[in-house]
């Protein structure tokens, strides 16, 4: 294994992590967003108010997006086997 298969296969795990977390990340942020709006117009100042609303958003996403990232992560790993071959001879 030379540097640049070890360099190229860091690169895919990052992209594919960044991939990954990128769908609940941005419903998370979306949703504080809406939600401080929501609290400096009605100027209600409860932490806890937000934290329900991101939870449940993020589970709507996860079960939304959860096949297509469940996919992403098995053609990675059966892409990742299927090159150890290759890497080792």
């Amino acid at each position: 294994m030379n540097p640049e298969d070890f360099i190229s296969i860091a690169r895919q795990g990052l992209e594919l992590t960044i991939m990954l977390s990128m769908p609940l990340l941005v419903a998370a942020l979306v949703t504080g967003l809406l939600v401080s709006v929501f609290q400096a117009a009605t100027q209600i100042n409860e932490m806890t108010l937000s934290f329900i609303p991101k939870l449940l958003v993020m589970f709507v996403v996860a079960v939304l997006a959860g096949p297509w990232m469940l996919q992403l992560l098995v053609d990675y790993t059966r892409r990742l086997f299927e090159s150890i071959p290759g890497l080792v001879g």
